[in-house]
């Protein structure tokens, strides 16, 4: 054997890579590395300590490559990807085991009976895992809560907390170090920080908000010029670098919002407490000062920070109806906002932005949590002032630090990016908008962005239009947080960020550090700025998704009570095993399979228009398309509901037009 041979046999040998372990139902596992074309195979035998989900060492196997997939096995637990799960004990004498309910194999824990508190032998409970010694064959835990069984909707909601990895409950330890924060403002504090608590400073949040991270405060300059100042809570004068209560932030990286709750990222004597800007009391923030002039120029810019006396609390509701009544507590300035965010967004659409909107519910529940009535919320004037001036925030610290150079190097820092969309993806959508009637130009960029808002403009309010949204969104690439900055598509930036929501998103709190070592030139260069960024990504994905099953839960759990009844809906989605059909009323999505429609026809998918076609009858279910439905299962346990296609031609499109009036009435 040559050399080099010998040499390319042991370094294969010793091969050892990291990535993301997926285990499947049967056993068998796929470790998923980046960069390498093809997953590497794990048997359930080499599997070692790892769970479904963990980041992991796996060492290739040396025979892997000839002409055979790459085989490995599991060295190393890098990372958990969930410490806590939800499963029941078993008690037998003075021995007690967890068996957590999931798909995915993964071993019993041993739980010492002093670890048990309080469960008794088949109760539903919460576990964590403590320790697994090398010399353990079993992981050991430990009872963290007990599910009571009456509480249904808590216990569902809880469980799809623990399976996207989020912790139900504070540590102690970290309790404890956020009871020790004091809200005293201090002279020393003071000295450091503009005081802007004499300038008219008010809110504007959701009703049922007890987090307010974002004020806004606005004066009238004798220059003739508006001084306007977006304040943000300053949640890193409280959380250190390091301490308990950043780490157990960064952990969770995000809060959750579920229909009945939050699942918060700080606790509550940070987020409701010490950092949320309520009315009459003097609060820390950190402010970007615009001054700005009549017609909307942006003539001067402060960043630093301050000191606010919020005003007046006030929700979305309320100022709306100020803007449309142009009456009320603080009018004149709310108008002058108003006025001036509506042109900011006239600027960003001009400059190539992407005018995007999605339809989201709101659940009315009752006393023990259950879905009494579904609300489509949508985005008014009041929404797009507070968010026309957070964008206007983010943008300008992102733009100062992207123009800060440390050894002609640029400062690591968490970008919010948006890539520009996949041709391969546009391609198909062009071509199926194009059945509808709009032209799409994919020449370059600009012109797709130019298209997208064009589109988005005509579709308004006819039946196609919630089908065209969301197939433009999925046609666009995920927005997600990297020290890599190569602007935001969708919002049309060149530098962007995330600096106005610290009290519920971790990498605002990043940059709310990163910006005051910038400030006072004394910038620490972090490392690791990437590998944070991509957990903080990873988080905020999990966090979409646990929003999506409660909501789908909810949806579900609504639904039961209309078992039998008829609805109008518009097909949403399409497979080869069936259609997805979302209600006009309530935005309720369900499923009609190929089988039920096989007494009609046999139905083949075409991919091209988005359609089921019948092979005998040419009959095409085609996404966008108006059909009724009818509601003939509610599983709860697989969150799914189940559709009967009620034949209804004709008078489909007229019950929708009635359906969305019906929809309006109850707004």
């Amino acid at each position: 054997m040559s050399k080099d041979k010998t040499t390319k046999k042991k370094s294969s040998q010793t091969s050892t890579v990291k990535g993301k372990l997926d285990i499947s139902r049967s056993g068998m596992a796929y470790v998923i590395v980046e960069g390498m074309d093809k997953d590497i195979v794990v048997r359930p035998n080499d599997i070692g300590r790892g769970f479904h989900g963990d980041m992991v060492k796996v060492q290739i196997s040396p025979d892997s490559g000839r002409g055979r997939r790459t085989e490995g096995k599991v060295t190393e637990v890098v990372t958990r990807n969930q410490t806590t799960f939800i499963g029941n004990i078993s008690l037998n004498k003075n021995v007690a085991f967890f068996k957590a309910a999931t798909e995915k194999p993964m071993p019993d824990f041993y739980i010492p009976i002093e670890k048990l508190n309080g469960a008794a032998d088949g109760e539903r409970v919460v576990a964590k895992i403590v320790k697994w010694d090398k010399s353990d064959k079993k992981p050991e835990g430990e009872v963290v809560s007990i599910l009571k069984s009456e509480d249904v909707n808590d216990m569902a909601m809880k469980e799809i907390l623990i399976e996207a990895g989020f912790p139900l409950a504070f540590e102690k330890a970290v309790l404890d170090d956020a009871m020790k924060l004091s809200e005293t403002i201090t002279r020393e504090e003071l000295k450091k920080r503009k005081d802007y608590r004499d300038i008219l400073t008010f809110t504007i949040d959701p009703v049922d908000a007890k987090d307010f991270d974002d004020a806004i405060s606005i004066r009238n300059l004798d220059n003739g010029n508006y001084e306007i100042g977006v304040h943000i809570a300053d949640v890193s004068h409280f959380v250190k670098p390091d301490s308990i209560l950043d780490k157990s932030a960064y952990e969770r990286a995000t809060s959750v919002y579920l229909p009945d709750r939050v699942n918060p990222m700080l606790p509550e004597k940070i987020s409701n407490e010490l950092c949320s800007l309520r009315p009459n009391e003097d609060k820390y923030t950190f402010s970007v000062i615009f001054q700005i002039t009549n017609r909307g120029e942006i003539k001067h810019k402060w960043i630093g920070r301050t000191i606010i006396h919020s005003n007046h609390r006030y929700t979305y509701e309320d100022v709306q109806t100020i803007i449309e009544t142009k009456d009320g507590l603080n009018h004149k300035a709310i108008l002058l906002l108003d006025k001036l965010a509506k042109g900011f967004r006239a600027e960003r659409f001009e400059a190539g932005a992407i005018n995007f909107s999605s339809q989201e519910v709101r659940f009315q529940l009752d006393e023990k949590g259950k879905p009494i009535g579904i609300v489509i919320k949508e985005s008014k004037d009041a929404h797009k002032l507070v968010e026309e001036f957070m964008l206007l925030a983010n943008r300008t610290i992102a733009e100062y630090v992207s123009r800060i150079k440390i050894n002609q190097e640029p400062v690591p820092f968490p970008y919010r990016i948006h890539d520009t969309p996949d041709d391969e993806k546009l391609k198909p959508f062009a071509a199926f908008a194009k059945k509808f009637g709009y032209t799409f130009n994919i020449h370059d960029d600009a012109a797709v962005a130019a298209s997208f808002n064009n589109l988005l403009k005509d579709v308004s309010g006819k039946p196609e239009q919630h089908v065209l949204e969301q197939l433009g969104i999925r046609t666009m690439a995920k927005a997600v947080y990297t020290s890599k900055n190569i602007g935001h598509y969708g919002l049309g930036f060149e530098h962007y960020c995330h600096f106005t929501s610290p009290i519920r998103r971790y990498p605002d709190v990043m940059v709310h550090r990163i910006l005051q070592e910038c400030l006072d030139k004394n910038v620490k260069p972090d490392k690791k700025m990437e590998e944070k960024c991509k957990h903080c990504s990873d988080r905020e994905r999990k966090a979409m998704e646990a929003e999506r099953a409660s909501n789908k839960y909810k949806q579900v759990e609504f639904m039961m009570d209309y078992l039998g009844d008829e609805f109008d809906g518009i097909i949403s989605g399409v497979a080869s095993f069936g259609f997805f059909v979302e209600t006009v009323l309530h935005k309720c999505e369900g499923m009609v399979t190929v089988r039920d429609l096989n007494e009609f026809d046999e139905f083949k998918l075409d991919d091209a228009d988005y359609a089921l076609v019948g092979m005998r009858t040419g009959k095409k279910f085609r996404m966008g398309d108006a059909v009724r439905i009818k509601v003939v299962a509610a599983n709860l346990e697989k969150r799914q509901l189940d559709y009967h296609w009620v034949q209804d031609e004709g008078k489909t499109e007229l019950n929708i037009a009635k359906a969305k009036k019906q929809t309006k009435h109850k707004k």
